[in-house]
């Protein structure tokens, strides 16, 4: 117990060389991940799963919009990374726990600079850990919304320095934050909104949103958000393609529908806060007996953060309330309770020593869930689970072979995004689903359609092959993929068509 209780206190205290020592766990933390989960991939063979391999489409190009109804920012990066390392499984990596890595270091230096303990800024880093759509769910998928986890804090660590230095380097970084975390996930402007209304609140931040230099924040934001924007509004229909998600309501009272939203909201913040917040309680408990000094108003940057949070929600309540919305997904919530480990890291440095001990508890939890987490992570990566899961044990090698068995292939189609690992075999195969914007003139030829079989609708995807001037062969071919790790059954059977080009685009092919 004492020597756990001294590497908590080196966590919080210490120093690994120039950095804090908990800044130097979770970069540690996630050069390990890259590594590790590459080599293990390289050495099995195995692909990526299904947000993974939908970066693998579409990052092949760099374009203003992707479609699927998200920002552009996550594809950019993985596009970048790319061309520096190749389009491999270490890029991917590369980009999700560079992400995670930035982000945890902006959030611990944003506590920091806002003049709060080490001990405070650590709790709050892994306090971020708490959370399972972050430690967990964000390990083994997602992208995008592990953007919000590093722009978000990037937002947060950017407006402390406006608020501390007033220049006009700051009010531009600012605004390229803004931007970052407007393209990182298009939710993400509950928090945006929700911060800049906080610091308006505030005595001690309006003077800083007043400046007329926060002019300058906003021209650099609008322009380097405006290629997507214009976009944006010329692929309406790309934009949207996910809104049906949401289960807006039609038809039914307006009080129904409003009763379902709001039980919706409440259950999907008890199941992405709930864990982190029962940890900080249990933790207080633990550290009941310590000493505490009388209880005192919070500074002005825990009032900012609790303000920030309330508006957070209050703005979600009324989106939901005017929107219809009755369907939710936990880490939707993200962008409204980001702040909360902060805040709570930030009252609990004026609570004395029992506030350093609650503290060093969450450091120490967050440490060990991270630790727990990194066996199953790399199981997943390797096995990915069932379901949709089984896409990343396919032998796409396999696969490729027999696609060209019969003559090169320069664009592979399918219903959906698991054909995208085929780019881990041939960086320079064009893969298309149906979602894919300017579909027509993606395609080069010669083109196959690949169908796997699972239950995965395909009157789409034919009819965008059509509106594109191209027409199935005749002939189909039914080839057997073998499955790794021992998988049963053994092989998964993929229907192969070839294409063939019988007239130029109809209208609204490209749309």
């Amino acid at each position: 117990m004492q020597y756990l209780e001294k590497w908590t206190d080196w966590l919080c205290d210490d120093k690994a060389g120039p950095f804090n020592a908990g800044l130097a766990f979770v970069v540690l933390y996630c050069v390990v991940q890259v590594v590790v989960m590459t080599l293990s991939s390289h050495w099995a063979g195995t692909g990526l799963g299904v947000d993974e391999s939908e970066q693998l489409m579409v990052m092949r190009v760099l374009a203003a919009g992707y479609g699927s109804s998200q920002p552009p920012l996550y594809t950019w990066l993985a596009h970048l990374t790319a061309s520096l390392v190749g389009t491999s499984i270490l890029a991917l990596k590369i980009v999700k726990y560079g992400l995670l890595a930035g982000g945890l270091a902006a959030y611990f230096t944003a506590v920091r600079r806002l003049g709060f303990s080490n001990r405070a800024a650590a709790a709050a880093m892994f306090g971020l850990l708490l959370f399972p759509q972050i430690v967990w769910e964000m390990q083994h998928a997602l992208t995008h919304s592990l953007a919000i986890v590093c722009f978000s804090s990037v937002l947060f660590l950017a407006l402390v320095e406006v608020l501390k230095r007033r220049s006009v380097a700051a009010y531009a970084l600012f605004g390229l934050a803004t931007a970052a975390a407007m393209l990182s996930k298009y939710n993400n402007v509950i928090f945006l909104a929700a911060l800049f209304v906080a610091a308006l609140s505030l005595r001690e931040t309006r003077e800083a949103i007043f400046d007329r230099r926060f002019l300058i924040s906003v021209v650099v934001a609008i322009l380097a958000c405006l290629p997507t924007l214009h976009w944006s509004l010329t692929h309406l229909e790309d934009l949207l393609s996910h809104s049906d998600g949401f289960g807006v309501a039609e038809g039914g009272s307006a009080a129904a529908t409003a009763s379902l939203g709001v039980f919706g909201l409440v259950k999907a913040i008890l199941n992405f806060a709930g864990l982190p917040i029962a940890i900080f309680a249990v933790a207080f408990l633990l550290a009941i007996r310590k000493s505490a000094p009388p209880s005192q108003p919070g500074p002005w940057p825990e009032k900012l953060l609790w303000r920030a949070i309330a508006f957070a929600l209050l703005i979600t309540l009324l989106l939901v309330l005017a929107g219809g919305v009755t369907q939710f997904r936990d880490r939707w919530m993200l962008p409204v309770f980001i702040l909360l480990p902060a805040a709570l890291a930030m009252r609990l440095d004026a609570m004395g020593d029992r506030g350093r001990k609650t503290q060093g508890t969450i450091v120490f939890v967050g440490a060990v869930l991270a630790m727990l987490v990194l066996p199953v992570s790399w199981y997943m990566q390797l096995y990915g689970g069932e379901n949709r899961g089984r896409i990343v044990r396919m032998d796409y090698h396999s696969l490729y072979s027999q696609l060209t068995s019969d003559g090169p292939v320069r664009t592979v189609i399918s219903s959906w995004f698991w054909a995208g690992n085929l780019r881990l075999v041939d960086p320079d195969l064009v893969v298309l689903d149906d979602e894919i914007p300017e579909f027509a003139q993606s395609i080069r030829e010669p083109a196959v359609l690949v169908l796997m079989d699972d239950q995965e609708p395909n009157s789409v995807i034919f009819d965008r092959i059509t509106k594109a001037g191209y027409a199935m062969d005749t002939i189909h071919r039914r080839v057997a993929v073998p499955q790794l790790l021992g998988s049963m059954p053994p092989t998964r059977q993929v229907t192969v068509t070839r294409l063939k080009k019988v007239a130029g685009p109809t209208a609204g092919a490209t749309q």
